[in-house]
């Protein structure tokens, strides 16, 4: 992932004001570390930090169409740039960067052709013949983006809040899928699927379909001109992404230049469970498997620069951040700079442990919607900022436009989760990839039941933080605390701990209302809080909350404030999180 910052029209175009963007380019400088840019133009900078991952040798940015009229930057990677070269063969490309392509799309087809990117990106192009710009982000919100206004009427973009929340009036997320027009002076969307209206699809479910589809999702991602790997954590989806990717590496560009043995990365406290699970899938794929171990304490002491680079003060988000910000260093630190990861399954299939209890296939349907949208607020979020940390870029199949089309076209009812069937939590996905003749996984591996990486990682992770933050919040603090924090207040000392953090680096009420609140139960939305009357009084983020789905399920009758961490040892437990797994 690279990082761009972008002031437009700010009535400025001294050298102060340069040396200004340039100083807030430079705090973007982790995502991009291989390279920076500066273009202006009168009161317009456009700036860039370069991860370079497709031709590395010159694909430095802002990038610029024929004559330079148009200037892009853009953060992300478009997978299909080759097949759009082809549609546009009397354009001259300056390089073989993937990115490419955005200006001369611009130039054949005006500000219509983001739909056709298939991709993930984030771009701000000005168009200097009459200072029009413009400024998009991928469909669902893979890269991080956001806007600022400023009192002298300029418009700002960058890839984190800390590229222009000292400087802005005001500052929001940009939403995904949307595309904002200087000419418009307002958002449109341009992504426009079927599943967005929420209204529910009948197309009757097919194994070999979905497995085509997301093979399919998986192989365009291996487009890259330096070393890459798979997260894995021995969970469904990680390991379903390393399967795939280890079964399709051979006869790529990417196997010609760094071999055809994938290699695969886990982190986590040593000793963990999961550990030997990711071991026992990385032996059957064959992959170069490196395993890395931290201790409770050395996530701890990570939680400052994690609250910094993540810019959030969410909870699960920040508690699932850690490992995976600590995880990406290792990983950089091999020389590998690209990994693919297996995000956004639970909330296309209702993987969640708490969608046991949708009523009906309509309510099942209508939350994955809700969760699929608010991903970019997540789980995005989070694999994008915690890699991007340390100049890694992460890939995420599950959320390839197309695939998500054809998920979520599934009639919801082979969705749904039937114990007395023997349809567990992600049954359709399982069910697609059950290969007797050439399996992709071991069954035990397939079909084990899902573990939300908050969890997953060991409740002694959780029960260290909460430990941690009860000896710095005190009751006395807690007491003021809808005073100190009268948006999103905070109702756990964990909470506040973090609010207290995120408010030092980020103090302004714009950045504190980018963060989502809201009631939530295993990672629920607040509307599916509503499916279980028992689940209104134990509000908790943890999948332990959904009572009698979990394994190790909190006591119903016990408060949440004085809950033990139960282990269930003997049974096999699984999270989704990539790459991850500590032993409790």
């Amino acid at each position: 992932m690279c990082g761009i910052l972008a002031v437009l029209g700010c009535s400025d175009d001294s050298q102060a004001k340069r040396v200004r963007v340039l100083e807030l380019s430079r705090r973007l400088k982790h995502r991009g570390p291989d390279w920076s840019g500066l273009y202006q133009h009168g009161d317009c900078y456009l700036a860039h930090q370069r991860l370079a991952i497709i031709d590395p040798a010159s694909g430095d940015q802002p990038l610029f169409n024929e004559d330079k009229s148009v200037v892009v930057t853009v953060n992300g990677e478009i997978y299909n740039h080759e097949e759009l070269r082809k549609k546009l063969a009397n354009h001259k490309f300056r390089t073989g960067s993937d990115c490419d392509v955005i200006a001369h799309l611009y130039e054949q087809y005006g500000e219509d052709f983001v739909d056709m990117l298939d991709g993930i990106f984030s771009f701000v192009l000005l168009d200097t013949r009459d200072n029009s710009f413009i400024v998009a982000r991928d469909a669902i919100g893979v890269t991080s983006l956001y806007i600022g206004w400023g009192l002298d009427g300029s418009v700002w973009i960058s890839s984190e809040l800390k590229g222009l929340n000292d400087d802005c009036e005001h500052f929001e997320s940009f939403p995904p899928g949307h595309l904002y027009s200087s000419k418009s002076g307002g958002f449109r969307r341009w992504y426009n699927p079927p599943w967005f209206s929420e209204a529910i699809p009948s197309v009757p479910y097919d194994p070999l379909v979905l497995r085509r589809a997301f093979e399919n999702a998986v192989t365009k991602r291996l487009m890259t001109d330096v070393p890459f790997g798979v997260l894995l954590s021995g969970g469904l989806d990680s390991s379903l992404v390393a399967s795939i990717t280890a079964r399709y590496l051979a006869g790529t560009k990417a196997a010609k230049h760094w071999g055809a043995q994938l290699h695969s990365f886990c982190v986590g406290l040593e000793g963990s469970p999961d550990l030997k699970a990711a071991r026992e899938v990385a032996d059957y794929l064959g992959t170069v498997h490196h395993e890395f171990h931290f201790t409770v304490q050395d996530g701890i002491d990570a939680i400052e620069d994690v609250i910094y680079h993540i810019e959030t003060y969410d909870v699960t988000t920040i508690r699932a951040s850690t490992p995976m910000f600590l995880m990406s260093r290792k990983i950089k630190s091999l020389g590998v700079k690209m990994v693919i990861s297996g995000e956004g399954s639970d909330e296309i299939f209702g993987g969640y442990l708490y969608f046991h209890k949708a009523p009906n296939k309509d309510e099942f349907h209508r939350e994955t919607c809700r969760k699929i949208k608010a991903l970019h607020q997540y789980d995005c979020l989070r694999a994008n900022k915690a890699t991007s940390a340390w100049g890694l870029e992460a890939r995420v199949p599950f959320l390839d436009k197309e695939f998500i089309n054809v998920a979520m076209s599934i009639d919801p009812e082979a969705k749904m989760i039937k114990n007395d069937e023997g349809r567990i939590e992600k049954w359709v996905l399982r069910r697609a990839f059950d290969e007797e003749e050439h399996p992709y996984l071991p069954k035990h591996i397939l079909y084990r039941q899902k573990e939300q990486f908050s969890d997953g990682v060991g409740y002694s992770w959780i029960d260290g933080l909460k430990a941690h933050t009860a000896r710095h919040v005190t009751d006395k603090m807690m007491s003021n605390a809808s005073f100190i924090f009268p948006h999103n207040t905070p109702t756990t000392k964990e909470a506040y701990y973090y609010r207290m953090i995120f408010e030092r680096f980020f103090p302004q009420n714009s950045a504190r209302l980018t963060v989502p609140g809201g009631a939530s139960v295993a990672c629920s939305t607040a509307k599916a809080v509503e499916w279980d009357a028992a689940w209104k009084n134990n509000l908790d983020p943890s999948g332990r909350a959904a009572l009698g789905v979990h394994l190790s399920a909190y006591d119903a009758e016990t408060p949440l404030s004085n809950k033990p961490s139960k282990v269930i040892d003997s049974i096999p437990r699984m999270m989704d999180f990539p790459g991850v797994a500590i032993q409790s």
